[in-house]
């Protein structure tokens, strides 16, 4: 929903030779929620909070960039980090950060960095 004439971020697209994989890492390992899945034109949408993160098939995607990440807060990293290492996914952290959150970074298939983070229960 948008506020007054201001814009809201309705989804995120990430561009992938490897469709199914992508599309796959994100439904079970990361746990996120297809809202839309049309394999004939290989393009994936899928629940991200409050914004979206489509998946669209491209055979020259491009590189991962490293001016950007993916930051995903979740109620809990326990679950996440033991669901990222039971799928081999690599993972750094998680760490402690002054602020009062706890972070976790990973990586999908096609290297982009993921960032897993949440907050102290009561905050």
């Amino acid at each position: 929903m948008t506020q007054g004439n201001r814009p809201g971020l309705f989804s995120v697209e990430l561009r992938s030779a490897q469709w199914e994989l992508l599309v796959a890492w994100y439904r079970s390992v990361l746990g996120l929620r297809v809202l839309v899945r049309v394999v004939e034109d290989r393009y994936a949408l899928f629940e991200a909070g409050d914004t979206r993160l489509a998946i669209l098939s491209r055979e020259a995607p491009g590189e991962a960039s490293g001016r950007w990440s993916l930051g995903f807060e979740v109620h809990d990293l326990s679950p996440q980090l033991d669901r990222l290492l039971d799928h081999g996914s690599p993972v750094d952290g998680p760490k402690q950060h002054p602020e009062g959150f706890r972070e976790l970074i990973t990586f999908d298939p096609d290297g982009n960095k993921i960032r897993l983070f949440s907050w102290p229960s009561g905050h």
